[in-house]
């Protein structure tokens, strides 16, 4: 099912966006615009990136993988989100250095340092941590715009996905006249 854009929607089958399954170009263009987001604002982190958060996260206490990785989202502001296949390997390889060890409980493995790698993460404890960008810590809002975003072509999507006709109407009116004062705030000196 594939629909068209006409200036003031994107029209489907069926007439309008209120009306069965949303068009796919809609789902693209969301995408298009997160992936825009993440790649313009999201650091490039290397993997001694990943090693260096995992060992001062555990200096903080155990955690399992899935925490770490929302640590680190978290305490990024959303700019950095580790993936899974690039922190548990980093898990794995850690463990093999004997700096952490893992505990399995209820099929999930908590991960805690070692007295080795307790003493690696205190000689690298002043450094900055790796989820703490320069502008991270210059502004703390690195992160507030993309998600303002994201967060708005969700809300747009829900009311494509379940409005009237008339609900889709008002939305795109008001995703209008926010277009238009975003670019009024870059015109301003």
């Amino acid at each position: 099912m594939s629909g068209s854009y006409t200036g003031d929607g994107f029209t489907g089958p069926s007439g309008g966006w209120g009306h069965g399954r949303p068009p796919q170009g809609l789902w693209e263009a969301m995408e298009q615009l997160r992936g825009m987001f993440e790649q313009k604002v999201a650091p490039r982190m290397g993997r001694g990136d990943v090693r260096a958060a995992v060992l001062a996260l555990l200096a903080e206490k155990p955690m399992h993988g899935y925490q770490i990785i929302s640590e680190i989202a978290e305490r990024s502001g959303g700019t950095w989100k580790p993936s899974a296949g690039s922190v548990y390997p980093t898990l794995q390889l850690l463990a093999d250095e004997g700096l952490i060890s893992a505990e399995e409980s209820n099929g999930r493995k908590t991960y805690s340092l070692t007295e080795a790698g307790r003493a690696e993460a205190e000689a690298s404890g002043d450094r900055t941590a790796p989820w703490q960008t320069s502008s991270a810590r210059e502004s703390g809002t690195v992160g507030a715009l993309p998600k303002a975003g994201i967060e708005l072509a969700q809300a747009a999507a829900q009311v494509q996905r379940t409005g009237t006709p008339e609900q889709v109407k008002q939305a795109v009116e008001v995703l209008d006249e926010a277009r238009r004062r975003l670019y009024s705030i870059l015109a301003q000196d």
